[in-house]
């Protein structure tokens, strides 16, 4: 569940503005005896801060504490964002596969079913951006929900300014990619990839990758024969500065690796260059 420190030092208010009627959402951050239902789906108008002609982003919160959640809402909302919740596992896939999100929010610890396990039925079927909610320091979770799919983590306690943040960051990758004019193919030995696409194939296998994999992946293939650091990779893939012990990229990449398989010769692909970082190698 969210923890109350995610909602501290936000510009939450205490009390509603005066002659502005309360959403759903609003009253359960005021009521914590309200009952939301398990799953609320996005609203089909986007938000008044939305431009004419644009479409806003659709985020998913999925987590069991309503009252935490509505605030979190309300937040966002105010941030521009079309937003849905759900408040169990279960409902929190359902909703994540109906293709009406643009990136989803989940906290680990659930009822029904937990966080790491709706981002394995996610996995199966969506490459939807996924953001993991985990217990501070807990780093069993944290490696676990990487290894399985997650695009990035935010430990708890923290402010919707930094879950805000790391959301913006996913999101203006996605749409980079999606929007950038690039070469049809890129092409590094066995590996081919289509960036406006978010496609790869390797060995003329089609690899089902995440956002970030995709993003990691597609900046060792424009350095193909080069080493990147992890510094790098770290801000131009995860949209962030590298923080100290922070094995993010390690995991991901190691997932990358099994996706793809070995050479003939039995190497991986993706070599850990000493003290300079990452290299895809040349067949």
């Amino acid at each position: 569940m969210l923890n109350r420190g995610l909602v501290e030092n936000s510009c939450i208010a205490a009390t509603a503005p005066a002659g502005i009627p309360m959403s759903t959402a609003t009253i359960a951050s005021y009521n914590p005896h309200y009952d939301e239902p398990a799953s609320m789906p996005v609203p089909a108008a986007p938000p008044a801060s939305a431009q004419p002609g644009e479409t806003a982003y659709s985020i998913l919160l999925v987590d069991d504490d309503v009252e935490l959640v509505g605030m979190l809402r309300h937040y966002l909302e105010r941030e521009g964002y079309v937003v849905g919740t759900a408040h169990d596992g279960a409902a929190g896939v359902e909703e994540a596969l109906t293709g009406r999100y643009d990136i989803a929010i989940i906290d680990v610890m659930m009822p029904r079913l937990n966080g790491i396990d709706a981002l394995k039925a996610i996995r199966a079927q969506s490459a939807l951006p996924v953001v993991m909610l985990t217990a501070k320091g807990d780093d069993t979770d944290r490696i676990i929900g990487l290894e399985i799919g997650a695009d990035d983590y935010v430990p708890k306690p923290c402010t919707p300014r930094e879950l805000t943040a790391r959301i913006r960051a996913i999101l203006r990758r996605t749409r980079t990619a999606a929007s950038a004019v690039e070469p049809a193919t890129l092409q590094a030995g066995a590996l081919v990839m289509w960036p406006e696409r978010r496609l790869a194939e390797w060995q003329g296998r089609t690899v089902d990758l995440t956002s970030t994999e995709f993003n990691l992946l597609e900046i060792l293939a424009r350095n193909v024969g080069h080493p990147v650091s992890k510094k790098l990779l770290s801000e131009q893939a995860l949209g962030r500065p590298l923080a100290p012990f922070d094995r993010s990229i390690d995991v991901h990449l190691s997932s990358i690796r099994q996706k793809l398989g070995q050479l003939a010769d039995g190497r991986s692909c993706i070599q850990t260059v000493y003290r300079l970082g990452y290299q895809l190698i040349r067949e």
